[in-house]
């Protein structure tokens, strides 16, 4: 099995109690109930509160389908924010953070200022959509084809990576229209994630920044495929 450590070189500056971390957002439901986590699938890792899920300020989530889109409230609970409602067949949720605390790197004089915004996407069919999130990966109408956006449009050359709960995981680079595909042969939740840098100097919340990272998450369920090996063990919270 590859593990995550394989997969993606995700947000290397974003730092936690002294060490660097490579942590995603990404949601899973049952029939009753959708939750988004923070921490890393492939490694059973679910940050807590108290604790590092606390350093999400206003997450957002909008639940999209044939009726149009629904704003949905989140509830911190010990390891997970609780959506008001789950994604029933065809129907989509997206959440993004765009308030999470900016930081900054010093090396030798130059002090670098940047914001990070992770997002995630769970989908209940492979049809087509389009982008919500400013990074954004959704479906496109076949079964492990995939198109990555950045700010509406196609975002080529890309990594995007994808992994089950055993820590099987697979990586791809989009091509020129934004497309990358996988083949999906487990059962069970699948987590695809891309990573984005922009250099280009900007402000948030009234605070300049130099460089902008966006990390994005789609989750999606499969019943077909071999049978799902379980995760290993939960992985311990930072502090």
């Amino acid at each position: 099995m590859k593990r995550r450590l394989a997969l993606l070189p995700l947000v290397s500056a974003l730092v936690f109690a002294g060490a660097a971390h490579a942590h995603q957002i990404w949601l899973e439901q049952t029939p009753k109930a959708a939750n988004l986590y923070f921490g890393e699938f492939g490694e059973n890792l679910r940050e807590t509160s108290p604790g590092l899920l606390d350093k999400f300020v206003k997450p957002t989530a909008t639940l999209s389908s044939a009726k149009g889109d629904q704003v949905l409230t989140l509830n911190k609970q010990a390891n997970a924010f609780t959506l008001s409602a789950p994604a029933g067949k065809n129907e989509t949720i997206t959440v993004e953070e765009t308030n999470y605390p900016g930081f900054e790197k010093k090396t030798g004089e130059t002090v670098v200022r940047s914001i990070w915004t992770p997002a995630a996407r769970l989908v209940t069919s492979d049809a087509a959509q389009a982008p919500k999130l400013t990074l954004d990966l959704v479906p496109n109408g076949k079964p492990g084809e995939f198109k990555v956006y950045y700010k509406g449009q196609a975002l080529p050359k890309a990594k995007v990576g994808i992994i089950v709960q055993s820590g099987w995981a697979k990586e791809a680079t989009s091509d020129e229209q934004g497309i990358v595909k996988f083949n999906l042969p487990w059962q069970g939740t699948y987590v695809l994630e891309v990573h984005h840098t922009d250099k280009t100097a900007g402000e948030r919340d009234g605070k300049p920044y130099d460089v902008a990272s966006f990390v994005t998450t789609l989750s999606l369920a499969q019943t077909k495929g071999i049978k799902a090996v379980a995760a290993g063990p939960a992985a311990t919270p930072n502090k």
